[in-house]
């Protein structure tokens, strides 16, 4: 088909350049008109030639001013400050306003009003803007690890981003998780040291803070030289990284920047420090700037051969030459820029534009592969051409006024407007019948989009992580990492005329978000939500209330405890039931043994039978059953089954109905679960305390009381900084404990490490708990 359309192409190309061109020589002598006819017939292949390649240098150049980009960083760093900043500097709005929403305005990106009441960001946002003639697409991320599927995702589709660290806090907990999902993801990223206007800033101390942490923080400047602290620090994040500034001063005296690649001085002058003063370095900061400037040039070396070969030759390097050097290496993600500045102070947010669009890829720069369907999922990497096959995922729903709106990162081709797309995931053909940009909750309604854009269209019925083509080929994106969810909370409406809105909410609330859960408890009739932590399950819960109206009333939080098996455990069951008619009858036998540790798969079931001894329409019953009793019947203590493989043969061919066959699939966990010694497993929380020193004795003893393993204790300035590994089922309530005992000056953050067995006390505790609740005795 579209072989056939570009041919077709090209003869009304021809025949118009032919045609223009008689008419144009009509004047002249019939034969030499015809022959110039002709000449220019036969030329008409080759212009046409010239062409194409004329219109790919200019879908080229376009693409190459195209950049995609995210802001990430831990909660409270500055994301949203920095986002507000660089849409007023490239014209996208005219006026600053401040998170929380002080002013009764809030910031952009910050459009739902919870957001705006707590000061948080809850879900990632895109918008678009214009600086240098470079497109710039946005998505401003949250920094709560509650939400952190709002930065799965948005990184996913990403092809470079900004991590954000403050300069007073520096690297901190959500920091290393965005770090590592940025990595999962192969997204090139410069980092911006935001708030150099705090009292306490210190931008190499962050930059020098992971080697730092290791040494004792008084004695490290005496133990190793400062060269090497401000070379191979980095170690929290693992990043090779150098300052391509410097500060002229800090605190209250931060004036401005020096830029060490071009040498020059930037000062932001105005009220909203939109005019920018250049000028020389300062002669007090003249050997400061040089000393830095010979660490980027050595650091930039270690992984550029250009640069080197001028480093080690002890050849002059230009601005230029360092330039091409940082932005080879940013893209190939073996170097990370470091950019600084004070976003709520307006300094330093224009030049860290300036360093998104000179060392962060385009997307023609990035490798994207498809997977093809039609070739046993081969990997084919995508052109990213607007003239190739469309191929976009679905990377984020939301529930708008209008219907659904789906996200879409375009990787190849072209859609328009009333355009049928193929859901490659479920066979649909679909038409689009709205597609538009998106600046955070604004939508601007366009005709077409190419690839390299993120865009939205309305009434497409799908799921996050649905790719679409245009039916020309069959490809898929790999899909995104979803964690488990490790909270559960029962929830119930507390009109029951209000049941109806109450399921509307939770139905939208899960396509949205692939980490909040609803299921219904078989004992209580319940209906349970789980999610990423207490404030997830909050925020959805207001939301209920304030969307659809509906007052919600909760129970007690639930930890998501998870059961394993230790050992191997063989069974031979026989099931014999007559209860009138054909009656049930079958025979199953096999083993059950725990997976290896670092499965990625919960349940794996293998078919052990030799021949027709079992019809084959028999064995996804047994599967059946055996997932049925992983998921619903667990063990003593009412968690999900995990990490374990069944292998099942039997010798007896005398099975009779498809349903006593499911049973058995059932009944084996009851008849060997228990000789497998299974164990209670509970979700096990990275937790991060920061409090004054003076409170370090309460701190960590309440720690201990906890069952927590305090697994660090670093200094940071008057502040003592307690990491531990924490079961989550000890965490509720920890905010107030917390602020009670360091007298409202302690801060903390945690987020998912892993499942652990628990002690064998809890574990009785857990399982008699669990027979309590069902009325066993």
């Amino acid at each position: 088909m579209a072989s056939r359309s570009s041919k077709t192409l090209a003869n009304r190309l021809i025949y118009t350049l032919s045609n223009s061109q008689t008419l144009h020589h009509c004047h002249a002598a019939p034969c030499t008109a015809l022959l110039n006819h002709k000449l220019r017939f036969f030329s008409a292949g080759a212009a046409a030639a010239t062409r194409t390649k004329d219109k790919a240098a200019v879908w080229e150049e376009a693409m190459a001013k195209v950049r995609n980009i995210g802001i990430s960083a831990h909660i409270d760093s500055g994301k949203t400050t920095l986002t507000e900043r660089v849409l007023y500097y490239t014209g996208k709005i005219h006026e600053i306003h401040e998170v929380r929403g002080r002013d009764g305005v809030g910031a952009k990106m910050d459009s739902m009003d919870l957001e705006r009441e707590k000061g948080i960001t809850i879900q990632s946002a895109a918008t678009y803007c214009t600086w240098k003639d470079f497109q710039v697409n946005i998505i401003d991320t949250p920094g709560h690890v509650d939400f952190t599927i709002e930065v799965e995702r948005a990184l996913r589709v990403l092809d470079g981003a900004i991590l954000v660290l403050c300069s007073v806090g520096g690297v901190q907990s959500q920091s290393i998780t965005v770090d590592r999902q940025m990595r999962r993801y192969e997204v090139p990223r410069v980092a911006f040291i935001n708030k150099l206007d705090r009292m306490g800033a210190d931008p190499w101390k962050v930059l020098n803070q992971a080697w730092v942490g290791v040494l004792d923080a008084t004695f490290a400047p005496f133990i190793v030289p400062q060269y090497w602290l401000s070379l191979i620090a980095r170690t929290k994040l693992r990043h090779h990284s150098a300052a391509v500034q410097v500060p002229i001063g800090l605190e209250e005296d931060f004036k401005g920047l020096v830029d060490l690649v071009k040498q020059k001085a930037y000062y932001f002058q105005g009220s909203n420090g939109e005019n920018i003063v250049t000028d020389e370095v300062p002669t007090n900061m003249e050997a400061l700037v040089a000393e830095k400037r010979h660490e980027l040039i050595e650091a930039v070396s270690e992984v550029d051969d250009k640069l080197a070969e001028l480093f080690l030759a002890d050849e002059p390097i230009s601005s230029s030459d360092l330039e091409d050097a940082i932005r080879r290496v940013t893209v190939s993600r073996k170097f990370v820029p470091v950019f600084m500045g004070s976003a709520f102070k307006n300094k330093g947010v224009q030049t860290l534009l300036d360093g998104v669009l000179d060392y962060l890829p385009s997307p023609t720069e990035v490798s994207n592969y498809a997977l093809d369907q039609n070739n046993d999922e081969e990997k084919v990497m995508l052109s990213g051409s607007p003239t190739g096959p469309l191929v976009a995922l679905a990377f984020k729903l939301e529930e708008g006024k209008f219907g659904q709106l789906t996200y879409l990162r375009i990787y190849e081709g072209a859609i328009k407007k009333g355009d049928f797309i193929h859901n490659i995931n479920t066979g649909k053909k679909v038409k689009v019948p709205r597609l538009v940009r998106m600046h955070s909750n604004e939508m601007e309604d366009i005709q077409e989009a190419h690839a390299g854009q993120i865009v939205a269209v309305f009434g497409v019925d799908c799921s996050s992580g649905d790719t679409f083509t245009d039916g020309t080929v069959k490809y898929t994106m790999t899909s995104m990492n979803v964690p488990e969810p490790v909270m559960s909370l029962a929830v119930s409406p507390v009109s029951k005329d209000s049941g109806g809105q109450f399921s509307k909410a939770l139905n939208r609330f899960q396509r949205e978000d692939p980490t909040f859960r609803v299921g219904l408890d078989a004992e209580s009739g319940q209906t349970i939500i789980s999610g990423m932590g207490e404030l997830h399950l909050a925020i959805y819960v207001e939301r209920i209330k304030r969307e659809y109206k509906v007052d919600a009333q909760t129970g007690k939080p639930r930890v998501n405890f998870r059961e394993a098996i230790t050992q191997r455990a063989d069974f031979d069951y026989l099931h014999k039931k007559q209860s009138g008619g054909q009656g049930q009858y079958g025979r199953v036998c096999g083993f059950i043994e725990p997976l290896p540790l670092g499965s990625t798969t919960k349940f794996e079931f293998e078919n052990m039978i030799v021949g027709q001894a079992i019809p084959s329409n028999f064995i996804p019953a047994i599967e059946k059953g055996f997932k049925e009793a992983a998921n619903s019947l667990g063990g003593g203590s009412g968690g999900l089954l995990n990490n374990v493989a069944l292998s099942w043969f039997s010798d007896s061919s005398d099975f009779e109905l498809d349903l006593g066959v499911h049973l058995l699939g059932i009944r084996w966990s009851m008849f060997c679960y228990t000789k497998a010694k299974p164990v209670v497993l509970e979700p096990i929380m990275l937790v991060e305390v920061k409090a004054p020193i003076e409170f370090q004795g309460s701190v960590t003893g309440d720690i201990n009381k906890r069952k927590g393993l305090i697994i660090g204790n670093d200094q940071d300035g008057d502040d003592s900084v307690i990491t531990a590994h924490v079961p989550l089922n000890k965490m509720f309530g920890y905010s107030t404990d917390l602020r009670s005992m360091t007298q409202g000056k302690g801060e903390f953050t945690m987020e998912y490490k892993e499942h652990s067995p628990v002690p064998q006390d809890v574990q009785m505790e857990l399982v008699n708990d669990y027979k309590v609740s069902r009325g066993e005795q």
